[in-house]
């Protein structure tokens, strides 16, 4: 079994879409134990390399080196075999911090990757040498950035977070013209300490079944066993963590690329009931009215009582052009929707300007973001605003990396952006670049309660760093982090490992962020809430 995360471009289920509402999807922290701003060993970093590259340990360790711990042995025979340990020569050292260029050269020894052409040039990069191609294939797939414009940095310490980071960045395989929409990370699972329970008796139920059962041609053992996994998961009555068939998880890794069939909603499941958290700019949902907060009852005339979040989602999904009638319950009333399905690209910057304040949409958190803000953002400065509007209403959330780009765009660089708490750990997301925007500009942020989980996190951090005024309603209230477990069969596991707080330790699943100024939206298409942050910025 292979186990990676998923960062993908939308954290919400959408209609259409196999996700979950507001669910931030992070990757799993890598072994890199050392803190953010502390340096790592090149013992561990060849540990965790190795680890992360899901490369063989050798059988076998026979090492020219001395004092190596025995519990790195393996890992440093394997990474010696790739011949990725030369740099070190005879005195490898594994107590010795590792530098970033060292670090660029044993990633690539261990990849066996090269870069096409040379092109870079710093002034502490030597050329000609295995230095120089690592930090092309660094600055190609965006790896790692360089400490100055003429200064690649290749012999400061890397830093933890350095070092999460680069691992992290190389499993994602993203490429420099980054068309790759569904960063993967994989990492080996460790064999369960816990035995499943009442595994003698199911064990001993199946093999009465196949010996003695007397239809035993009914007997389907792929579906007894899919089912058996279903049980299980829904045992535990957590709408976020699923078992995906291979079909259903095939659309779950094809739906999330960021080109959708359906009527574009993002949907939550609560209390047995599905319920729309925000319907997607020009999407089918938006076109025929629906609203935040919309709960489905029925699709087509069938109830979806009973109906988990993937049956119920079932039922609203289908091909482009045809048609789905929904029953409406919103605010006591009920009524029927006849929604067109379609193709729904999922939009995610739109930057304008009032006057003199800049005004920036996010409608997701996903690579665009990641990748492209910050630039744009250079731009905005450059026009010296007076103020700045970042609009995260009806924004579903989506990756960790890209909600601590919009957050380092705000504040110094090394603000807090979240507390990740898992039941292993707990450790604080910390904004890794300088701000774009100058301190005396002054933000404002419009949230509402389709704002969830990454967009809640931004609202959040700014909000308890005092960087900017949060105006609107409440937010969703989505604090839960999932990852997504890939089997060999094709099936896989969405499973609920973390919950983030705010930097001030505010806790937000179930709660929400709650604005500063509460406005709500006036009927009749007045955007009461954008004039209000106007006029604060005039």
């Amino acid at each position: 079994m292979r186990r990676f995360s998923i960062h993908g471009h939308f954290v919400g289920l959408f209609l259409g879409l196999l996700f979950l509402p507001g669910v931030l999807l992070a990757t799993e922290p890598l072994s890199i134990r050392a803190p953010d701003a502390g340096t790592v060993t090149r013992g561990e970093f060849i540990r965790a390399a190795v680890q992360t590259f899901e490369i063989p340990l050798p059988e076998e360790v026979d090492l020219p080196y001395e004092r190596v711990p025995k519990g790195l042995a393996p890992y440093i025979a394997a990474a010696y075999e790739r011949g990725a340990l030369a740099i070190f020569g005879d005195d490898l050292g594994t107590g010795k911090s590792i530098t970033r260029g060292e670090s660029l050269q044993v990633v690539v020894k261990l990849l066996n990757v090269r870069p096409e052409k040379v092109t870079v040039k710093f002034s502490d990069v030597s050329v000609k040498t295995d230095e120089e191609n690592a930090v092309q294939v660094a600055v190609d797939r965006r790896w790692m950035k360089p400490v100055r414009k003429n200064l690649f940095g290749v012999s400061r310490p890397l830093t933890g977070k350095e070092a999460r980071l680069l691992l992290r960045r190389v499993v994602q395989g993203v490429p420099a013209k980054d068309d790759s929409p569904v960063p993967k990370v994989r990492i080996n699972i460790r064999v369960p300490k816990e035995e499943l329970p009442k595994s003698d008796i199911l064990n001993t139920i199946w093999q009465l079944l196949t010996e003695q059962y007397l239809y035993r041609e009914k007997l389907k053992p792929d579906e007894a066993a899919y089912r058996a996994a279903e049980a299980l998961v829904e045992s535990l009555g957590d709408p976020y963590t699923v078992f995906m068939r291979p079909v259903k998880n095939e659309q779950f890794q094809t739906q999330i690329q960021g080109e959708i069939t359906g009527i574009g909603a993002q949907v939550e499941l609560r209390s047995g009931v599905l319920v729309i958290v925000s319907p997607l700019k020009g999407s089918p949902a938006e076109k025929a009215g629906l609203l935040p907060g919309d709960e489905i009852h029925a699709v087509d005339g069938e109830s979806l009582k009973g109906l988990g979040l993937e049956d119920a989602v079932g039922k609203v999904r289908g091909p482009k052009g045809t048609t789905v009638k929904l029953r409406i319950h919103r605010n006591g009333a009920e009524f029927d929707v006849t929604v067109i399905r379609d193709v729904v690209r999922v939009p995610e910057i739109e930057i304008s300007f009032q006057g003199s304040i800049a005004i920036v949409k996010l409608h997701q958190f996903g690579q665009i973001t990641e990748r492209d803000l910050r630039s744009l953002m250079e731009k905005v400065q450059e026009q010296k605003p007076t103020g700045l509007v970042l609009d995260l209403r009806n924004n579903p959330g989506g990756l960790l990396h890209a909600a601590e780009v919009v957050l380092s765009n705000f504040v110094p660089q090394g603000s807090p952006v979240a507390v990740i708490l898992s039941p292993e750990q707990e450790y604080t997301e910390l904004t890794d670049d300088p701000p774009t925007i100058g301190a005396s500009i002054p933000v404002v942020v419009l949230v509402n309660k389709g704002s969830a989980s990454a967009s809640e996190i931004v609202a959040g951090a700014l909000q308890d760093a005092k960087r900017a005024r949060v105006i609107g309603e409440q937010t969703f209230g989505k604090g839960s982090v999932q990852q997504v477990l890939q089997f060999n069969d094709g099936s896989s596991l969405k499973m609920t490992i973390a919950e983030y707080l705010t930097p001030s330790r505010h806790k937000v699943d179930g709660i929400g962020i709650t604005p500063d100024r509460v406005i709500p939206m006036e009927a009749g298409g007045r955007d009461t809430q954008l004039l209000e942050a106007l006029d604060l910025l005039r």
